[in-house]
């Protein structure tokens, strides 16, 4: 005898079910990225279209080279100071897996390459995690692609 327990166990056992699996990729984002799209510069939307629907990462130093990035432009007048606090909020809005870096390797890299350390340190993370990497930086993106990593082209 059917009870309605097994009927409605045995028409899900029979339905077909179309599953799509979606893979979700890491990008590596450097920190020109956030305050192209926050300050609307001209690659926002190219920054935008590349990375929706993938996780983004950075080193955990992201929001200390957000906040000097910040106050340089404001140095340079680039950025008006009634604006600073609303373009830092939302660049605190993007979601974003900050992760540690092997500082030793970043300074092996940034003295093979003569870069800064905050450069090397987004590139060590790019390597270690095996993820694209997503800057603004021409010359990061040469250094990247010296070291075998994937560029996600914006310029």
């Amino acid at each position: 005898m059917e009870t309605p327990a097994t009927s409605e166990l045995k028409f899900s056992l029979t339905k077909k079910i179309n599953i799509s699996t979606i893979v979700l990729m890491k990008i590596i984002a450097d920190t020109n990225t956030f305050l192209a799209v926050t300050l609307y510069e001209p690659e926002r939307d190219k920054i935008i279209q590349l990375t929706s629907g993938h996780d983004l990462v950075a080193p955990d130093i992201l929001p200390f080279e957000i906040g000097n990035a910040l106050s340089a432009m404001l140095k340079r007048r680039r950025l008006e100071p009634d604006n600073l606090l609303s373009v830092w909020d939302a660049t605190q809005q993007i979601p974003v897996d900050l992760r540690s870096v092997d500082i030793r390797e970043a300074l092996k890299i940034a003295s093979k390459f003569n870069i800064y350390a905050y450069d090397a340190y987004f590139l060590v993370c790019a390597i270690f995690l095996h993820s694209p990497l997503i800057t603004l930086d021409r010359r990061m993106n040469e250094v990247a692609k010296s070291l075998g990593i994937h560029i996600m082209e914006v310029i």
